[in-house]
């Protein structure tokens, strides 16, 4: 069994492929959509079970983007809090027994290869590529709300050289961060999915356990710093030079 870099076709619909990761996104957003309708069907005053474990969710969320963006807080609250929790249910999800295991073999350019049903969501360039393009573009619609297009424009122009200067590279950083985001995030998860699916050929079972815990981590601290890594973007893009509010 081996990991292979890109996402593996299933099927077509049409000319369209969907790939095991696809499958996978959208299992995650099923799980999603189904856990908050349970959780919000019948809110009671005094909050318990699966109601109040995801009030905690939402309100430790809300506490930590307070403690950055005040009074933004409600306007990227639920951007960032949605990254965080499709991001570690996407990383937890690959963890649950058949990710990786459960498929089939097909013949390719002469040797049987094994494709994977189901597979980690962020081990996909695709979709971490996608994540981070929109934290970006999501990030610079707040900039030219909260500063407006001439205000914004001169964060990157000046007819100051220094200025001039200093703008272009901001801009440069500004698509050093689509690479970051992507890259960071699909990093970890598919060197965490090579180990797992490695260790697990070798010896199943018990010996994976201690990786598995690590993964954990791992999925939690990838979801954490993308959640604020966004948040520290939106934060600094829509304010003032100096530090001055609109």
């Amino acid at each position: 069994m081996e990991v292979t870099l890109a996402a593996e076709k299933i099927f077509e619909i049409g000319n369209f492929p969907v790939t095991n990761t696809f499958i996978t996104t959208w299992i995650a957003a099923l799980l999603l959509i189904v856990v908050s309708f349970f959780a919000t069907r019948d809110m009671k005053k005094v909050p318990s079970g699966l109601q109040n474990f995801m009030e905690l969710v939402v309100e430790t969320l809300y506490n930590q983007v307070e403690g950055l963006a005040f009074e933004k807080a409600k306007v990227f609250f639920p951007w960032v809090a949605t990254f965080f929790i499709f991001i570690i249910t996407a990383n937890y999800l690959g963890l649950m027994p058949g990710f990786g295991s459960i498929g089939f073999t097909e013949i390719e350019q002469g040797k049987e290869v094994f494709v994977p049903l189901l597979r980690t969501i962020n081990s996909d360039l695709n979709v971490t590529l996608g994540l981070a393009l929109i934290s970006v573009i999501v990030t610079h619609y707040y900039a030219i709300k909260y500063l407006g297009i001439l205000e914004y424009i001169k964060k990157y122009i000046s007819l100051n050289p220094i200025y001039l200067f200093v703008g272009l590279l901001e801009l440069v950083a500004e698509f050093t961060k689509i690479l970051s985001l992507s890259f960071r995030l699909f990093g970890n998860i598919f060197a965490g999915e090579a180990l797992i699916t490695t260790i697990s050929s070798m010896a199943a079972f018990v010996v994976p356990l201690p990786f598995m815990m690590l993964e954990l981590i791992v999925g939690f601290v990838q979801a954490t710093v993308f959640m604020m890594l966004t948040l520290v973007f939106m934060v600094v893009l829509t304010s003032k030079h100096g530090g001055e509010e609109h």
